[in-house]
């Protein structure tokens, strides 16, 4: 019997499990939400190969720097796809992306997205993507692009990951970082809307271990657990750029830096953008632990040392500002709605530094930079 006369006859792509008609009522029914953030700088519509943008404005910068930045939101997917609610886990690919961005100072320009899926279910695609031309809207960021694949055999009908990649600009004499952090600054803490996208595999073992279904009411919550879980991650990038755009105005530029508080938590995050020598030292106290991941530790019996370097504990993003300008900085991001607190300041490294044990960091992420000391006891 030769090849031939083994090999199945009428073999198609849709028989192997792709379906390219539904790849295209899927774009059809996102159109409308992905072309509700494009501006004059969007060049072309949905569906080409590569999308465009017309960079003229980068003319009036002196000497521009393009900032990039990509990520995904990990196994919280499990928790969309468990619970079938897709259009908010497109907020959490749009702030894992942009916020790292606008870490430097930079405006992130444009954004997009790969979607991976066993089946296209365009229904589903749709959310999903809706969900990230939201947040794009949120961020002030066109989304101009992307990819949806279906992968049968290597991804269940339901699963799919998602991931993104975004580009930003900054003018090269504004860029923040450890170079601006100084000794005497302060630690402005900014809240987070719940665990982010961050530390799922943890949470997913706790509430496993515990029993805990996803439609399993948490009166603590206020909503069941799988809401609370689904809550999207916030995105900090329009708040930050006002920030830069109100007090670094001036001679003095009193805001020096950022760190998005996401895997590692917040001494490691925060010690990213400290320079040597210096250390910020976080007073615990000075914010109270949200619901959630007061209720991830007792379920868990997590140690706080592992809570403090897997979950965001309720600080998403960290600014680092002059002393003189911090309390004016948390009035202004209070009254554009996004809590704020100062909590923590910026000296010299002590030398006995170290013998803080594990509420003691020193560089992370393959950074040597500067250190986080974590003290005091959470409020409440």
């Amino acid at each position: 019997m030769s090849a031939t006369d083994s090999t199945p006859a009428g073999i198609t792509y849709a028989s192997a499990g792709v379906d390219v008609e539904a790849g295209d009522r899927a774009v059809e029914l996102m159109k409308d939400a992905i072309k509700a953030t494009h501006n004059d700088s969007v060049l072309g519509g949905v569906g080409g190969f590569a999308g465009l943008f017309d960079a003229s404005r980068l003319l009036s910068y002196q000497k521009p720097l393009l900032a990039t930045s990509t990520d995904g939101v990990g196994t919280k997917v499990a928790i969309a796809q468990a619970m079938d609610i897709h259009h908010t886990i497109g907020h959490d690919l749009v702030g894992m992306v942009v916020d790292d961005i606008v870490v430097v100072g930079a405006e992130p320009l444009f954004m997009t997205d790969y979607i991976a899926c066993g089946k296209v279910v365009p229904e589903r695609i749709a959310d999903i993507v809706r969900g990230i031309a939201e947040g794009c809207s949120l961020a002030g960021t066109a989304l101009v692009g992307g990819e949806t694949a279906e992968h049968p055999g290597l991804l269940g009908e339901q699963e799919y990951d998602v991931a993104g990649a975004a580009t930003g600009v900054v003018e090269a004499n504004a860029v923040l970082g450890p170079e601006r952090v100084q000794a005497g600054d302060v630690v402005v803490a900014m809240a987070s809307s719940g665990i982010h996208s961050n530390g799922y595999s943890l949470v997913r073992r706790v509430i496993n271990h515990a029993g805990w279904a996803l439609d399993r009411e948490v009166s603590e919550l206020g909503k069941t657990l799988g809401e609370e879980l689904l809550v999207p991650t916030r995105i900090y990038a329009a708040d930050c750029l006002d920030v830069i755009r109100t007090f670094n105005s001036t001679d003095s530029a009193p805001v020096h830096g950022f760190s998005h508080v996401t895997g590692g938590g917040l001494a490691a995050n925060l010690a990213r953008v400290l320079p040597q020598g210096l250390m910020a030292t976080v007073d615990r106290s000075t914010w109270e632990l949200p619901a959630i991941f007061r209720l991830v530790s007792q379920l868990g019996g997590v140690p706080q040392a592992d809570l403090e370097r897997t979950l965001n504990l309720g600080v998403g993003m960290i600014g680092i500002v002059s002393a003189d300008q911090a309390d004016a900085v948390v009035e202004h991001l209070t009254a554009r709605g996004l809590p704020s607190w100062i909590a923590g300041t910026v000296a010299q490294t002590p030398e006995d530094a170290a013998d803080a044990g594990a509420d003691f960091v020193q560089g992370a992420k393959g950074v040597d930079g500067g250190a986080v000391l974590m003290q005091g006891t959470y409020a409440g």
